[in-house]
């Protein structure tokens, strides 16, 4: 198993569409695109275009963006997940989304892919200067507590964030 964190590239459209499809209609944590998600060209096209704009931290965003870099988890030339990591919090962020946001296809789930992407995006978080990360994940998702908890993560609480659509969050911390 060789992970990296792969910036979105054309050059692995056919696996970066299959681990998309994987996801069906369901949101993708971590993959910077808003369900449902039709895995086509004109799609990662404009994915790579948002990718390179959150990414430039020169650049001016909407009100509601941060700069942010968005990866694909990749292992051998496949994409078996996506990771994104945000470098700083906004209001919705800091009650819901967290730092790191992350999910693995289903078919390579249970495989280490999770903790390895968490830890790569842990190490740049450092290279940007954090001295701590903010990770979330659905209260009911044991794998990803488990990851977190894993990677050092500290439970700061369970909240309702079911006025933001989302069920109960477990809301961590991360010292770097």
């Amino acid at each position: 198993m060789t992970i990296e964190l792969t910036r979105p590239t054309t050059d692995l459209f056919d696996s970066w569409a299959a681990a998309v499809a994987e996801f069906g209609d369901s949101h993708v944590d971590g993959s910077g695109l808003q369900a449902p998600v039709t895995p086509d060209r004109a799609t990662l096209d404009a994915l790579i275009e948002k990718s390179t704009l959150l990414a430039d931290t020169s650049a001016p965003l909407p009100d509601d963006a941060v700069h942010n870099d968005l990866y694909w988890i990749v292992d051998d030339g496949e994409v078996v997940g996506f990771l994104s990591f945000r470098h700083e919090l906004n209001e919705w962020l800091r009650e819901a989304g967290g730092h790191i946001g992350y999910s693995v296809r289903a078919s390579r789930r249970r495989q280490g892919y999770a903790s390895a992407a968490l830890r790569l995006g842990l190490e740049r978080a450092r290279e940007i200067g954090l001295d701590r990360v903010l990770v979330t994940c659905d209260d009911d998702n044991v794998g990803s507590y488990r990851t977190i908890e894993g990677a050092g993560g500290v439970l700061q609480d369970v909240s309702d964030q079911s006025e933001r659509a989302y069920a109960m969050l477990r809301r961590y911390w991360i010292a770097l």
